[in-house]
C-alpha cells in the first residue's frame, strides 16, 4: 500500500529549492531573454522618480524653464520603454510558464501510467488527476510573473536603496532596519504557510476524488436514493477543506496586515525625520520628494512579496506533492537492465507461488501448475478464492510474494514488461471503453493494425451486427466508459480488441458474463477461434463455458484443491462436481453414469 500523502513528513526546503531550480532550468532560454528585458524595464521605472527632483529643485525652485521639455521627454521615453518591456515580458515569460506546465504534466502523466497496479489500488483517481492538472499549474509562478516580480522587485529595491543612501544615509538606515525586521517575519511566514498549502491541496484532492467517485457511480446513487448520503460526505470534506483554508488565510492575512503597518511606520518616519532634515537644510524639498518616490520602489516590492510569497508557497507545495508521486518507483524501472525478450511461445509455469496484498494475509499459497504453450487453463472457485489474483500475476500486474512465474522457462521478473505485455490479450469482466469511436477502441489492441484488420476482428466478435446500425458505423463515439453501448456490446468490442492484438497469452475474465444467451452463442465460435493456438487463462462462473479446457484448476482459499479436465473432475466426485451440481441443481444420485450425463447437460443455461 502506498503511504498516505498526509502522513509523509514535509520535505526539506533545500530539496524543494533544487526541484524549483530544475523547473526554472527547463525555461532557461526564455528566462535568459526575459531577465535583460526585466533589467531594462526596472531601470526605466527608476528614471521617473529622478526627474521629479530636477522638476522641483531646478525648474520650479531655480526657474530653469529650459529643462522642462527635456525632463518631460525623458519621462515619456522612460514610460514608453517600461510599457514595451512589460508587454514583451508578459508574452515571453507567459509562454515559458505554459510550456513548463505542459512538460511537467506530460512527465507526471507518463510516470503515473508506469506505476504498479498496487499504487492505483491505494490511491483515488481524483487525487492523481489533481496531481497532474492542478499541482503542475502552480509552477507558473516559478517561471512566470511571480519569479519576475520577485527578482525584478529585488533589483529595483537594491538600486533604489543605493539612491536613498545617496540622498540621506541617516534616513535610509532607519528605513532599512524596519525592512530587515519585516524580512524576518516573511521568512517565518513562508515556512509556516508552505505545509498549510500542502495540507489544503491534499484535502482538496481527496474531496475531488470523492466527487469523481460519486459522479461515476451516479446510477447507483440514484437507484438507492443515496443523494443525501453523498451530500453529507461531500459537506464534511468541504468543511474540512474550509478549516484548512481559514488557517492558511490567517497567516497570509496577518503578514498582509504587517506589511500595511510597515508602510505606515515607514511613512511616519519619512515625514518626521525627513521634514526635520529639510528644515535643517540638509535636504532640499526635491530631495525629500524624490526620496519618498524611491522609497516606494523599495517598500512596494517588499509589500508585494506577501502576494508573491503566497504564490511561490503554493508552487513549492505543488512541487512537494509532485515529487512524492515522481518518487514512486515505476513498475518497469528495472527494464533497461534486462535483456530483450523475443516473441514468446506462451509456456507458463507457476512454481510454488504465494501472494499477499497485505502482509500476513495470504491470497495465494503454494500455487504450482504448468500451462504448456497453446493450451487453455480454466480457473474455477468461489468468490475470494484467488482467481483474479492469479491472472493478475499472469498479466504481471503484481509480483509474487514468494515463488516464481516462468514464461518459456524464464522468470517473469527478468523479462522486460514492454516485451511481455505486447504478447498479452485481456478481456476483463467489466469491459472498459474510452470515450472514442468503436474503431479506435478496437484498434487500441494493436495500434499498427490496418482498418481491414480491425473490421475483420470486429466481424469475428460480431461487433458489426450492432455497429452497422449506427449512422456513423465504426466511427460512432461510444461515450464515457462506453455508456452508449449495452453491456454485451461493450464485451464484444473488448473481445474484438483482443482478437486484433493477436496475443500469445490470452486472459478471459468472465468474457461472456455480460452477454445474453443469443449473444453468447454468436461469439463463442469467435472466442474459440481466438483461443486456438494460444495459451489461454479463463475465469468462468458459468461452468458450461469451460468444458473443453485442457486443464481446470479449482481454487479455494488461495490453494489449488483439484485439477484436471471436465470429465475427470466430474468422475472425481469432489469440489468441482459439487460446484457443478449446485449450479445446475442436479442431484448426483440421479445418474447411473454421472460424468456422461452431466456432460450432456453442460449446455443448460443458468
Amino acid at each position: 500500500m502506498a503511504d498516505s500523502p498526509d502522513k509523509r513528513p514535509p520535505m526539506e526546503l533545500r530539496t524543494l529549492l533544487r526541484d524549483a531550480r530544475d523547473v526554472i532550468w527547463t525555461a532557461r532560454r526564455r528566462l535568459a531573454l526575459g531577465l535583460p528585458l526585466m533589467a531594462v524595464n526596472r531601470l526605466a521605472g527608476i528614471v521617473l522618480p529622478g526627474t521629479t527632483k530636477y522638476l522641483i529643485d531646478e525648474v520650479i525652485g531655480r526657474g530653469r524653464h529650459d529643462l522642462l521639455w527635456t525632463i518631460a521627454i525623458v519621462a515619456a521615453v522612460a514610460s514608453s520603454v517600461a510599457a514595451v518591456t512589460d508587454y514583451a515580458l508578459a508574452r515571453i515569460l507567459g509562454l515559458a510558464a505554459q510550456r513548463a506546465i505542459t512538460d511537467l504534466r506530460k512527465k507526471l502523466q507518463q510516470h503515473v501510467q508506469r506505476l504498479p497496479v498496487a499504487y492505483f489500488d491505494s490511491t483515488r483517481t481524483g487525487v492523481l488527476v489533481t496531481r497532474v492538472m492542478q499541482d503542475a499549474e502552480g509552477i507558473r509562478n516559478l517561471v512566470g510573473t511571480g519569479l519576475i516580480q520577485l527578482v525584478g522587485g529585488l533589483i529595483t529595491a537594491v538600486i533604489a536603496v543605493g539612491i536613498l543612501l545617496y540622498l540621506s544615509a541617516k534616513l535610509a538606515f532607519m528605513i532599512l532596519g524596519a525592512l530587515v525586521f519585516f524580512a524576518a517575519i516573511l521568512y517565518w511566514a513562508f515556512n509556516t504557510v508552505r505545509p498549510l498549502f500542502k495540507e489544503r491541496s491534499e484535502q482538496s484532492a481527496q474531496l475531488t476524488g470523492r466527487l469523481t467517485e460519486g459522479f461515476a457511480g451516479i446510477r447507483i446513487v440514484k437507484a438507492y436514493g443515496a443523494e443525501r448520503h453523498e451530500a453529507r460526505i461531500f459537506a464534511a470534506g468541504a468543511h474540512k477543506l474550509l478549516r484548512s483554508m481559514i488557517r492558511t488565510m490567517r497567516v497570509v492575512s496577518g503578514v498582509g496586515a504587517l506589511s500595511t503597518l510597515l508602510v505606515g511606520v515607514v511613512g511616519m518616519v519619512v515625514m518626521v525625520v525627513g521634514g526635520r532634515e529639510v528644515l535643517a537644510g540638509r535636504m532640499t524639498i526635491g530631495d525629500l520628494i524624490s526620496f519618498t518616490l524611491y522609497l516606494a520602489l523599495v517598500v512596494g516590492p517588499v509589500a508585494q512579496v506577501v502576494s508573491i510569497g503566497t504564490q511561490l508557497s503554493e508552487a513549492f507545495a505543488g512541487l512537494e506533492r509532485m515529487r512524492e508521486v515522481l518518487g514512486e518507483q515505476r513498475e518497469d524501472a528495472a527494464d533497461p537492465r534486462k535483456r530483450a525478450f523475443g516473441p514468446i511461445r506462451g509456456d507458463v509455469v507457476f512454481d510454488d507461488v504465494s501472494f499477499e496484498y497485505t502482509t500476513g494475509t495470504p491470497v495465494l499459497s503454494g500455487v504450482t501448475f504448468a500451462a504448456p504453450a497453446g493450451t487453455s487453463i480454466a480457473l474455477v472457485g468461489p468468490s475470494g478464492s484467488g482467481k483474479s489474483t492469479l491472472i493478475s500475476l499472469v498479466a504481471a500486474f503484481h509480483r509474487p510474494t514468494s515463488g516464481r512465474v516462468l514464461v518459456d522457462g524464464v522468470n517473469l521478473a527478468d523479462i522486460r514488461l514492454s516485451d511481455y505485455r505486447s504478447e498479452i490479450g485481456l478481456v476483463p469482466q467489466d469491459s472498459f471503453l474510452f470515450a472514442e469511436t468503436i474503431y479506435e477502441n478496437i484498434k487500441l489492441g494493436n495500434p499498427r493494425a490496418t482498418r481491414e484488420e480491425v473490421v475483420a476482428a470486429a466481424h469475428i466478435a460480431h461487433v458489426d451486427e450492432f455497429a452497422d446500425r449506427f449512422e456513423d458505423k465504426y466511427d460512432t463515439i461510444v461515450g464515457e466508459r462506453g455508456v452508449k453501448l449495452s453491456g454485451g456490446q461493450k464485451q464484444r468490442v473488448a473481445i474484438a480488441r483482443a482478437i486484433v492484438a493477436d496475443p500469445r497469452i490470452l486472459i478471459l475474465d468472465e468474457a461472456t458474463s455480460s452477454l445474453d444467451s443469443e449473444s453468447e452463442a454468436l461469439i463463442q465460435d469467435g472466442l474459440n477461434r481466438l483461443m486456438r493456438g494460444r495459451t489461454s487463462f479463463v475465469i468462468a462462473h458459468r461452468l458450461s463455458t469451460i468444458r473443453n479446457a485442457d486443464q481446470i484448476l479449482v481454487l479455494e482459499e488461495g490453494r489449488i484443491v483439484e485439477r484436471g479436465r471436465h470429465d475427470e473432475l466430474i468422475a472425481l466426485e469432489g469440489r468441482y462436481r459439487a460446484l457443478y451440481e449446485k449450479q445446475y441443481g442436479i442431484a448426483a444420485n440421479r445418474f447411473v453414469n454421472p460424468g456422461e450425463e452431466l456432460a450432456d447437460l453442460a449446455d443448460v443455461k443458468e
